[in-house]
C-alpha cells in the first residue's frame, strides 16, 4: 500500500514537472514571435533611415513616401516641388485665399442633377452651409436692398457652415462676363447665385459617404475619363485622367487631414490611416497630385501678365492692395522663375492630324464631369467640388485657349469667379502637397504599426487560448495550431 501511494506521487510529480515545461515553453514561443513582429513593423523606419541616399527617379522609397526624379510628363522634379511650394508657393497662397477678394465665391448650391434623381444624404449638419448675418460682406457685394434681416440669420449657428446670398454686379467692375467653355455651369447667370465665405466653410470630412459618393466617382472615371493602358504613350489621352486622379487625390488628403475623429465629442483631427489607405499607398495617385498641381501653377504664370494687371476690388483698399501685391510676388518670384521656369509644357499637346479631334473630345468630357457635380448630394461637397472643378476648367481655358480655337490669336478674358476658383484650387493643392510631404511617412509607419499590431493582438488570443488548454489536451509540438 505505501509503495503504490510512493508511485502515484511520483507520477503526480512528474506530471506537474511536464506541465511547467509546457507552459516554460509555449511563452518563450509567444515571447520571441512577439518580438519578430515589432521588428518587422520597425523595420521600415530603420531601413529607410540607412538607405535614405538611394535615389530611383520616379520612384518612391518605401517606409519615407519620398518622390525623386522628374514629374511625368511635367517639367519639374519632385524635390523642386517640395521645396519651391514650402518656402514660396503655400505661405504666399495661404495669404491670398484670406484677403476679401479671394474669400467670396459665387456659385450655384441648388441645381438639378441633369443624369438622375438626387438622393444623396449627408450624415452630419457640417455638410450643409446656411446664411450668416449681413454685415459680414464687404459693400461692393452688397445689393442696395439686402434680403430681409429674418432670412440672413444662421439658423444652425455655426460659423465654419455659414454664407451670404447677396447679389451685387458692381462686384464684377473691370471683369469679362464670358461663360467658359470648359465648364458646364453659366457663370454669368446671376439669378439663382449665392456668395459663399470659403474660410467658413473649409473642405474636411462631412459624412458624405455611401453608394451616392461613390456614384460621382464611377461616373467621372468609367464615363468621362477611363484609366489609359499601361503602355499608352499619347499625353493627350493621358492628361484629363492624371488631372482628375490628382485632385481625387488632393480631396482624400483634405479630407483625411481634418477629420471627425470623435462625434460624440467632436473632436476633429489628421486620421493618417485613412489618407494612407486612400492616397500614400498608391503612388501613381501621389504623382498625379504633383501633376495636377504643375499644370495649375503653369496656367498661373502664363496669365501672370493678366493677372497682374487685374482689378482687386472688394470695398476695402488696404486688403485689396495686399491682393494685388500677393499675387505680383506669386507670378514674378524670382525663385520659383529659377527652380521651375516651366512647370508643364501646354505646346506638346493637341499637335498632329488628331490632335484637334482630341481636345474637342476632352473639353466635352471635362464639361460632363463639370455637370456631374450638381449632382453631389452634400451641399458643401458641392461648393469644393464646383469651386475646384472651375478652377481646374479655368486652367485649361488659359492653357488651351477658348471654344477650340488656338488661343495664341485672342485675348485671354476671365470672370472674376474664374480667378478666385483658380487661386483657391492652386492654395488646395499646394496644402495636400504639404501634407503629404509632412505626415506621409508617419501615415505609412502607423498603418504598418495598426496591421502589424492587430496580428499581434491575434497572435497572443490564440496563443493564450493554446496556454489556457489542458496540457493533455494539446501536443507541445504545435501550439499555434
Amino acid at each position: 500500500m505505501v509503495e503504490v501511494e510512493i508511485k502515484s506521487r511520483k507520477h503526480a510529480n512528474g506530471g506537474d514537472k511536464k506541465t511547467n515545461n509546457n507552459r516554460i515553453w509555449r511563452w518563450t514561443v509567444v515571447v520571441a514571435l512577439i518580438a519578430v513582429l515589432l521588428a518587422t513593423s520597425l523595420s521600415p523606419w530603420r531601413y529607410s533611415r540607412k538607405f535614405s541616399f538611394i535615389r530611383s527617379p520616379c520612384r518612391c522609397s518605401e517606409g519615407s513616401h519620398k518622390y525623386t526624379g522628374i514629374v511625368e510628363d511635367c517639367c519639374c522634379d519632385y524635390e523642386t516641388v517640395d521645396s519651391v511650394n514650402e518656402a514660396v508657393l503655400h505661405p504666399l497662397l495661404q495669404e491670398l485665399v484670406k484677403t476679401p477678394f479671394f474669400r467670396y465665391f459665387k456659385v450655384k448650391l441648388w441645381c438639378d442633377c441633369p443624369f438622375w434623381p438626387d438622393d444623396g444624404m449627408c450624415r452630419l449638419r457640417d455638410c450643409s452651409v446656411c446664411e450668416c448675418p449681413e454685415n459680414e460682406f464687404p459693400e461692393p457685394f452688397k445689393r442696395p436692398h439686402g434680403l430681409p434681416k429674418e432670412d440672413l440669420i444662421c439658423q444652425e449657428g455655426k460659423p465654419e457652415a455659414a454664407v451670404d446670398r447677396t447679389l451685387d454686379a458692381k462686384a464684377f467692375r473691370g471683369w469679362a462676363v464670358v461663360d467658359n467653355p470648359w465648364t458646364k455651369d453659366d457663370e454669368t447667370d446671376n439669378g439663382e447665385m449665392t456668395y459663399v465665405n470659403l474660410q467658413l466653410n473649409p473642405e474636411r470630412y462631412t459624412g458624405y459617404t455611401g453608394p451616392s459618393a461613390r456614384r460621382i466617382w464611377d461616373a467621372i472615371y468609367s464615363e468621362n475619363c477611363p484609366k489609359y493602358s499601361s503602355g499608352e504613350s499619347c499625353q493627350e489621352k493621358k492628361v484629363l485622367y492624371k488631372l482628375i486622379s490628382g485632385l481625387h487625390s488632393s480631396i482624400s488628403v483634405h479630407i483625411a487631414t481634418d477629420y471627425l475623429i470623435n462625434e460624440n465629442t467632436n473632436q476633429w483631427g489628421a486620421n493618417l490611416q485613412l489618407m494612407y489607405d486612400r492616397v500614400l499607398k498608391h503612388p501613381e495617385r501621389v504623382q498625379n497630385l504633383y501633376f495636377t498641381f504643375l499644370f495649375v501653377l503653369r496656367a498661373v504664370t502664363k496669365a501672370a501678365t493678366y493677372l497682374e494687371q487685374a482689378e482687386y476690388d472688394s470695398g476695402n483698399h488696404l486688403e485689396d492692395l495686399k491682393a494685388h501685391s500677393l499675387i505680383r510676388q506669386l507670378v514674378h518670384n524670382p525663385k520659383l522663375q529659377a527652380a521651375c521656369p516651366l512647370p508643364f509644357d501646354e505646346a506638346k499637346l493637341w499637335q498632329g492630324q488628331s490632335g484637334p479631334e482630341l481636345k474637342q473630345q476632352t473639353q466635352k468630357q471635362f464639361r460632363n464631369i463639370s455637370a456631374l457635380m450638381d449632382c453631389v448630394g452634400c451641399e458643401k461637397c458641392r461648393l469644393w467640388g464646383k469651386l475646384q472643378v472651375l478652377g481646374l476648367g479655368t486652367a485649361l481655358k488659359i492653357l488651351f485657349s477658348v471654344d477650340g480655337q488656338e488661343g495664341r490669336d485672342q485675348p485671354l478674358q476671365l470672370q472674376r469667379n474664374e480667378v478666385i476658383a483658380l487661386m483657391n484650387l492652386l492654395n488646395r493643392l499646394s496644402e495636400s502637397l504639404k501634407s503629404v510631404t509632412e505626415m506621409g511617412s508617419s501615415a505609412a509607419m502607423d498603418a504598418l504599426v495598426l496591421q502589424n499590431s492587430g496580428k499581434t493582438v491575434s497572435l497572443i488570443q490564440r496563443l493564450r487560448e493554446s496556454w489556457m488548454a489542458p496540457w493533455w489536451k494539446k501536443a507541445p509540438s504545435s501550439p499555434l495550431s
